[in-house]
């Protein structure tokens, strides 16, 4: 039933009624009635971030690893601002996030007014669609339609600029029952191009699934559907840095990872199929390498619930948009209605050759018994953890990458980290984030320790609300990824890749009253680990790695996928893929 009350109420009103129990945010002058509100209801759980950026990662770690969308709140001016690395860096990686900012009394916009900022027309570019709500009479329809548009489709943050006159006032609410959107994708494909799309699989010879983000953002069903596709049809299968998990990674037919630092098999694979199946997954840039060189001779599918997705960077001979789920259900059915073929001689001989880019373990590194590899300790990390109920999140650089090579994801959901953005800073919010939704879970933060520097002041959040988040830092004292391109691509020249003052990582956990750790040694790295996984509260663990030791494989700038560069030690064997020193 419509009920009246002040547009403050109908905020939090609307949260309720949206299954929401969960709110990131910071307060200002421009949301204190809606702050007031949230004081007095104990539906909803609001955390206090230290940055409203904070707060948007670590909205995006909690839609990440639940599925639902995360919701933010902050204030106008520099609150919102603040909020706008969070928005594109979901916006990026298909994220449903609501933002909610205050914004000043509507007489006074474009006043310049204290703590004012056109919100909307910063975060236009940066959301999947934005309001700035004028009269408390739209408040409501247009806060349902909100968590309509972040969740439909392509999923995406949206933000709503609230002023503070508005919040005052009293208007009309009606739940989000009587709201009718017009925003309505495409979630079933078109029957005719999926049978065109089997056909093209009954007859491949060297095919392959490239999946995506996509697979995950569809939900588990999704990733079920996904998996008895590739037992059915015994094709290999690669993903996107964003798909990890979708397709477990003690599969039989997992390849690994692809792109820039994917893994050798995967991408000759990818460079040497005749059927390249996209699924869920949009072609980017660290994929795809050198584009008039990428996948040359594949006749190529591409899924995707975003029809602009499609065609946007690499022309595909069958096109199908629609949900992930829907689509690979309706595919399945097609398959099997016609008697589940495939060619299985062909498929034997490129198992063999995909076999033989296995054999040179382009992962395996020249191990060192006194100074710990960054790719040993994060093996050690994933053989002493892997059996907890565990949840990954990175910043980005070298360490992000080699977590993707070396840590298993067996289900979707687990994996949390900035792919589209690259956004240094990400992971330790994320993890509070996912923490936040899972309280008896194991959150881990692989972070460099540059890029944890970004957003270190989150530690008072974790504390504040006993949050036993791991931050896991691979401590080289360099800006690991631009080092190594500098070595790589620039002359060795080092233009401002290193920090000459980093903290002592243990006494600044004990500041903030959370446990510090510091490993040196490779033969205490394991005791170090289980100390941290036992411990009962947030952990900083400052593993100092390798300063110099560069990330491969990688595709170089420009490069084919058939032309990357690979470690010393591959077809050494040196190490073994469980991490035990073989010489």
């Amino acid at each position: 039933m419509a009920q009246t009350m002040s547009g403050a109420k109908m905020v939090v009103q609307a949260l309720i009624d949206q299954g929401v129990d969960t709110v990131f945010g910071y307060p200002g002058g421009a949301v204190l009635p809606i702050y007031d509100e949230i004081f007095q209801q104990n539906s909803i759980r609001h955390f206090l971030v230290r940055h409203e950026q904070g707060a948007v990662h670590a909205a995006e770690g909690y839609a990440r690893s639940t599925g639902k969308p995360g919701v933010v709140l902050v204030t106008s001016g520099p609150g919102a601002t603040n909020a706008v690395t969070g928005l594109t860096d979901a916006l990026m990686d298909s994220v449903p996030i609501i933002v909610m900012t205050g914004q000043v009394p509507t007489f006074m916009i474009g006043s310049d007014a204290f703590q004012e900022a056109d919100t909307v027309g910063i975060t236009r570019p940066c959301t999947k669609h934005n309001w700035l709500v004028k009269d408390t009479e739209d408040l409501a329809e247009t806060l349902h339609t909100a968590f309509h548009v972040a969740q439909a489709g392509r999923p995406g943050p949206v933000l709503i600029d609230i002023p503070k006159d508005v919040q005052f006032a009293d208007g009309t609410y009606n739940g989000p029952s009587k709201i009718k959107s017009h925003y309505k994708p495409t979630l079933k494909g078109d029957i005719n191009s999926i049978t065109k799309l089997v056909e093209a699989i009954e007859n491949a010879k060297r095919p392959i699934f490239y999946t995506g983000g996509g697979v995950v953002n569809s939900g588990t069903s999704a990733s079920q559907l996904l998996r008895e596709l590739v037992a059915g049809t015994n094709f290999p299968i690669t993903s996107t840095l964003m798909g990890l998990g979708c397709y477990p990674a003690k599969g039989d037919n997992w390849l690994g990872m692809l792109g820039m630092h994917g893994l050798y098999e995967a991408n000759m694979a990818m460079h040497d199929c005749d059927l390249l199946i996209n699924i869920g997954a949009r072609f980017d840039d660290r994929i795809t390498g050198k584009l008039d060189a990428f996948s040359p001779g594949s006749q190529k599918a591409h899924i995707d619930i975003d029809p602009s997705s499609i065609n946007k960077v690499v022309h595909v001979d069958m096109p199908i948009v629609g949900d992930i789920g829907h689509v690979l259900e309706d595919l399945l059915k097609v398959w099997k209605s016609r008697g589940r073929k495939t060619q299985s001689k062909d498929l034997k001989d490129w198992w063999k050759v995909i076999n033989s880019w296995r054999n040179i373990r382009c992962l395996d590194y020249k191990n060192d018994k006194k100074v710990i590899k960054p790719q040993y300790a994060l093996q050690r990390l994933e053989a002493l953890t892997k059996d907890h109920d565990r949840y990954i999140t990175t910043e980005v650089g070298q360490h992000q990458m080699w977590a993707a090579q070396y840590l298993d994801f067996n289900d979707p959901n687990r994996w949390m980290t900035s792919g589209g953005l690259g956004t240094m800073g990400y992971g330790f919010p994320s993890s509070i984030g996912v923490q936040v939704a899972h309280p008896k879970g194991l959150v881990i933060n692989v972070a460099g320790e540059a890029s944890w520097l970004m957003n270190m002041q989150e530690m008072g959040t974790a504390m504040q609300y006993g949050l036993p988040v791991k931050q896991f830092i691979l401590n080289n004292e360099r800006l690991g990824m631009v080092r190594q391109w500098q070595e790589l691509l620039h002359g060795e020249r080092y233009s401002q890749s290193w920090s000459e003052s980093l903290p002592d990582f243990v006494k600044l956990a004990e500041a903030f009253g959370a446990k510090g750790i510091l490993c040196t040694d490779p033969k205490d790295l394991d005791e170090a680990i289980m100390e941290m996984v036992k411990y009962d509260g947030p952990v900083i663990f400052d593993c100092a790695v390798e300063k110099h030791e560069n990330c491969f494989p990688m595709i170089p700038s420009g490069k084919a996928h058939n032309e990357m560069l690979l470690g010393d030690a591959s077809t050494d064997g040196v190490i073994d893929s469980a991490g035990s020193v073989l010489v």
